[in-house]
């Protein structure tokens, strides 16, 4: 009897990505699932969008005020972001 490997349908949504190249927008989303567990409800309205292009990790805001505080702690959600996502490899992080 032929043994079948059951796939979970994270496998099969990171399989399909990469077979039709949309894994930085997957790595993307879940990197926006992070800040809505790490920054509270009316902050995370405030982010528009995150998007990766070349390994550098790009997030737009709306809010200025919110948009100077991650500009000035860059170097820490860079941190946080590469220690969160190890194999996304960013190499840096641009605020918008």
């Amino acid at each position: 009897m032929k043994k079948k490997r059951e796939f979970q349908s994270s496998e099969l949504v990171k399989s399909f990505a990469r077979i039709y190249g949309f894994e930085d927008k997957l790595l993307a989303f879940e990197v926006k699932d992070f800040l809505q567990d790490y920054l509270n409800g009316a902050l995370f309205q405030e982010i528009e969008s995150v998007n990766i292009k070349r390994d550098i990790l790009e997030i737009k805001i709306k809010s200025p005020l919110l948009r100077n505080d991650f500009r000035m702690r860059k170097t820490f959600f860079l941190t946080k972001f590469q220690e969160k996502f190890p194999d996304a490899g960013f190499s840096d992080l641009l605020i918008l």
